[in-house]
């Protein structure tokens, strides 16, 4: 079971930017992953988690609110775990 979260230097620095009801919507999802895994949170509708194509292929996206997303990966090595690697304004 994945439950780990790592953020990047970019997601922190991009965090501290962001209005407070986007971070504290994006702490929630953390919290969720490491109380429920990553499984069960992806069945969670409301964080529409998608896989991403394109040039962001092999990334996964969260909505955090209507105009903000969050991209993750998931890394496999001796211990699996989520690395948010940033958070930003999507773009339609």
């Amino acid at each position: 079971m994945i439950n780990t979260v790592e953020l990047s230097s970019l997601a922190k620095k991009q965090l501290k930017k962001l209005p407070l009801h986007i971070v504290i919507s994006f702490q929630n999802w953390v919290e969720d992953i490491e109380e429920r895994g990553l499984e069960e949170v992806r069945k969670i509708s409301g964080y529409h988690d998608e896989p991403l194509r394109g040039e962001l292929r092999g990334l996964r996206s969260i909505r955090i609110s209507r105009a903000y997303r969050a991209y993750y990966r998931v890394v496999e090595n001796s211990i699996c775990f989520v690395r948010v690697e940033r958070v930003d304004k999507h773009e339609y």
